[in-house]
């Protein structure tokens, strides 16, 4: 099998291997010649732009320990704000297909965004500092100096000898950078100040809540405001190209505003993107949009009529997924249902995606069909998958509450309904789904796990309720476990549940007698918050809030003991397992394939040689 390179060091691993991954929140842009660099979860990727209608991936790096969260690129160099642990990261693109890191830097705060003018980088440390970072030798930056603003360090430009700051609460901040930083005047916005632009004598301010500010900085020592305009969304990112600002809106898309007349600015057109916009650069006739769910190419040679030209995309909001043949199907709470093809594991990619009406929470497979738990609005989503590459929505059901959990037995899908409860909906005819049966359980449905005749649902804090599902018009509950026990998530394999608990670990039960489930067995440490759990050949895959996916060996139920685990960097919410691999779902970070080994003398693994 090909595989990669090595994983940083800053994901541990023992007995657990990393095979691929794919995806990840998409946060960041930036544009040099035909390429586009764009922060994708954990990732720098590279995109060759020149036809905007097919975006090609050249490039792409390892995954890392934090989030691309900004992206500068000068020469041969990338530089990213990678969220912590470091907190830069310095990245040789002199070929663009083969990207890979040379030098970092870790500091005390949190890399937010970056800006580079000549030597340095100036980056944004959250809550800490701006950074001065000297990058002449770009395998060993180090920092030449600091500015510590009364607010979040969180949006750099750099015009001449100013850095100009996007401060959060405190406003734009002008900085002298000509020698030892310091502030050389500032401006109070009303709103939140996330990033800012500059061109000739105007700062550009993104001030969440409160839209585009234009301010005059010819005297940076008295920056005031000349005009604004109050976009209809959270102003996040922000690029200016000639008489336009564009405007990386949040759920608004992006929004072109035409500046001719800075003390009256008015927005020329706008285009709505399926996530949420989050950062945007310009060049010739595109503007880039980051919009968490992938990256928007957007024609603007027409301000007042702005369209999607082209699109790159990867799970990037990724909470559950599911194993048939060749593929995963991801339920992506940005963006619905995407599908990758795994053929080559250590290489997934995306073949086709399709957007729901709500937040896909869940997502089970059976035949040619996805079914899909919809959180919201979209209740089940039955979806033909006969062909992975063009999948269409056969047919839905529209369920009461709130969709978070689905498992499909025979031809009826059992749907944990929230406040709802269990709603059993019959599938014989995919295209006309409709409820046969329900049960309101007491608590907040979560999930649901059918064997038999019998459905278990984890019920948050209200615990598991076991319910008789033999006739599925009558269900009714014949047990309650575990009252006032938060659980997230359960699997059922042979005569066990498996259940993650919010609190207390993983609990094997004992369900041999449905209506008399009895605890055999329990594995807490060192789990934090425990999310997920499947069961594959003897053994138990966990995922938790503390950043890691467990594998429990639970070949003895009533003794359940560590087999391997291996960091992951964001959020691990869902896991599917089939043989020895493990598919993790990690909400911003993507997708996730690794293999557990097995190899028990194995202490750590730092990454694999490949």
């Amino acid at each position: 099998m090909a595989k990669e390179q090595d994983v940083p060091a800053g994901l541990m691993s023992e007995n657990v291997e990393y095979i691929g991954q794919l995806g990840g929140y998409t946060r960041s842009v930036s544009i040099q010649g035909s390429y586009a660099y764009v922060g994708v979860g954990p990732r720098l990727v590279v995109l060759d732009i020149s036809n905007p209608g097919a975006l090609q991936v050249i490039g792409k790096t390892l995954p890392m320990s934090g989030a691309v969260l900004g992206v500068a690129v000068s020469g041969n160099y990338a530089y990213l704000a990678a969220g912590n642990d470091p907190d830069l990261r310095v990245i040789n693109v002199t070929n663009p297909a083969r990207p890979f890191e040379v030098g970092s830097l870790d500091t005390e705060g949190f890399g937010i965004d970056v800006a580079i003018s000549g030597s340095y980088a100036y980056m944004m440390d959250g809550y800490e500092a701006m950074r001065v970072v000297d990058i002449s030798n770009p395998t060993n930056p180090f920092e030449a100096g600091a500015y510590y603003p009364p607010g979040d360090a969180i949006g750099v430009a750099v015009s001449g000898r100013y850095a100009y700051v996007a401060n959060g609460s405190s406003g734009l901040r002008v900085v002298d950078i000509s020698a030892i930083p310091f502030e050389a005047g500032f401006l109070n916005t009303p709103g939140y100040a996330e990033d800012v632009a500059v061109s000739g004598r105007y700062a550009f301010v993104a001030d969440t809540g409160n839209g585009l500010h234009i301010v005059n900085v010819s005297n940076p020592g008295s920056p005031y405001e000349t005009g604004y305009y109050d976009t209809p969304g959270d102003a996040i990112g922000v690029a200016v190209s000639g008489n336009y600002v564009y405007v990386a809106d949040g759920y608004s898309g992006l929004r072109v505003v035409n500046i001719s007349n800075p003390a009256s600015p008015f927005e020329a057109g706008f285009l709505d993107t399926p996530g949420y916009a989050e950062d945007v650069a310009v060049s010739g006739s595109y503007a880039y949009v980051a919009d968490g769910a992938g990256l928007r190419v957007i024609d603007v040679s027409n301000p007042a009529s702005p369209f999607e030209a082209g699109t790159f995309g990867a799970p990037g909001d990724a909470v559950s997924v599911a194993v048939s043949g060749s593929y995963i199907y991801v339920a992506d709470q940005s963006f619905g249902l995407r599908v990758v093809n795994i053929s080559n594991k250590a290489n997934p990619f995306e073949v086709a995606s399709l957007d729901t009406p709500g937040y896909a929470s869940d997502v089970a497979i059976s035949g040619e069909y996805a079914y899909m738990a919809d959180f919201e609005y979209g209740g089940l989503r039955v979806i033909n998958v006969s062909d992975p590459a063009s999948p269409f929505e056969a047919g839905y059901y529209d369920t009461p509450g709130d969709a978070n959990g689905v498992v499909v037995l025979g031809s009826y899908a059992y749907v944990a309904d929230g406040y709802w409860g269990l709603r059993v909906v019959d599938i014989l005819n995919p295209a006309s789904p409709f409820e046969v049966g329900s049960l309101d359980t007491s608590g907040f449905a979560r999930d649901v796990a059918v064997s038999g005749n019998y459905a278990y649902v984890a019920e948050g804090y209200y615990g598991l309720r076991v319910i008789d599902v033999s006739n599925p018009s009558s269900p009714f509950e014949v047990d309650s476990s575990y009252d006032g026990v938060s659980i997230n998530r359960l699997t059922v394999s042979g005569n066990y549940a498996y259940v993650a608990t919010y609190d207390i670990g993983l609990r094997v039960m004992d369900i041999s007698n449905p209506a008399s489930p009895v605890e055999v067995g329990s594995f807490t440490n060192p789990f934090h918050h425990p999310y997920d759990v499947t069961v594959s050949d003897n053994y138990a895959y966990v995922t938790d809030d503390f950043n890691y996916l467990w594998v429990v060996d639970v070949s003895n139920p009533t003794s359940p003991v560590w087999a391997g685990n291996h960091g992951i960097p964001y959020d691990p919410v869902g896991v599917a397992a089939s043989d020895t691999f493990a598919y993790v779902a990690d909400r911003h970070g993507g997708l996730w394939i690794l293999r557990f080994t097995g190899n028990l003398d194995q202490v750590f693994l730092p990454g694999i040689s490949r």
